[in-house]
């Protein structure tokens, strides 16, 4: 029978919690060469390895991520061991580990995970960004609970996985004030030429976007491309041009980042989904971010 060495799973989980041999060494009391000769014994024990060397800083790679995900819930529920047998108080929290895809935009989830909080029981939420690909497999593998992301599962997907359907925006063009103006003006129209923010090529709103842009015979000066869309809102506030967000948030967009709405496009449809390794979704938490989703978000 295989076993696992938690002494060297606890200096990775340092290492990675601490974000580097050095703080790891000073809260562990040990030195950095007695650290780093453990999380390899830990790399040779699993065959794969967990950190990846960036210039002078340490990054996990994916199976270091697999594996602090793992790690994070086995010493919380070391800690509440301890808590129990010394007959302290337990007031744990339901927890809930999400995933989300880096192609939602970030306020989106911040309004759709808010119901999860308003329930009587609390919830201790753990959320972790990548791609989607690589969320699918985490959530296949029970690291996740759920999924959040802008695609469904794939049709030809091996993974049994399920897609439910949280809800379906329009998108609406932002501005800076001092764009905004001249864009309404016969808009879409008034694209033409203008100043225009946009995400990278190959994502689902891109491939939306080029193709709505096409219909209408209008071709923006695109200035910038990004995955993130909050750098693109950042860029927006700097006055650098318009872009595209989700109806649903375009009035806390405006608001947060000093842009204006310009106009609704009422063609381009952004699903938003939440996907599980079950059928029927069970947490409470998700259920009561789907429901709100469905009854407030998305009505």
């Amino acid at each position: 029978m295989e076993w696992l060495n938690y002494h060297h799973l606890l200096y990775f989980w340092m290492v990675a919690r601490e974000g580097g041999l050095a703080p790891a060494g000073k809260a562990l009391r040990l030195s950095q060469s007695a650290i780093s000769g453990q999380i390899r014994r830990l790399e040779e024990s699993l065959g794969q390895s967990l950190f990846e060397r960036r210039g002078r800083k340490l990054e996990m790679t994916d199976t270091g991520r697999t594996v602090f995900r793992y790690a994070e819930q086995i010493f919380g529920l070391g800690r509440e061991l301890l808590d129990v047998v010394r007959e302290r108080p337990v007031n744990q929290p339901l927890r809930l580990v999400v995933g989300i895809s880096d192609l939602v935009p970030k306020l989106l989830v911040r309004t759709l995970l808010a119901p999860i909080f308003q329930q009587e029981q609390r919830v201790g939420l753990v959320c972790y960004e990548d791609q989607f690909d690589r969320l699918l497999g985490s959530l296949s593998n029970h690291v996740l609970d759920v999924v959040i992301a802008d695609a469904p599962v794939p049709p030809d997907s091996d993974l049994k996985l399920y897609n439910h359907l949280l809800g379906e925006s329009t998108v609406t063009l932002v501005a800076p004030s001092s764009l905004a103006a001249t864009l309404r003006r016969g808009f879409p129209a008034s694209l033409d030429g203008a100043p225009i923010m946009l995400p990278l090529v190959g994502s689902t709103l891109r491939r939306n976007i080029d193709a709505w842009l096409e219909r209408e015979n209008t071709k923006p000066e695109i200035v910038a491309e990004a995955e993130d869309s909050a750098l693109l809102k950042a860029f927006a506030a700097d006055g650098m041009g318009a872009m595209f967000v989700p109806t649903v948030i375009a009035k806390p967009v405006a608001q947060r980042y000093n842009v204006v709405e310009v106009a609704e496009v009422p063609s381009i449809h952004e699903r938003y989904y939440v996907i599980t390794a079950e059928r029927r979704i069970m947490h409470p938490g998700v259920l009561a971010m789907r429901s709100a989703a469905r009854a407030e978000l998305f009505d």
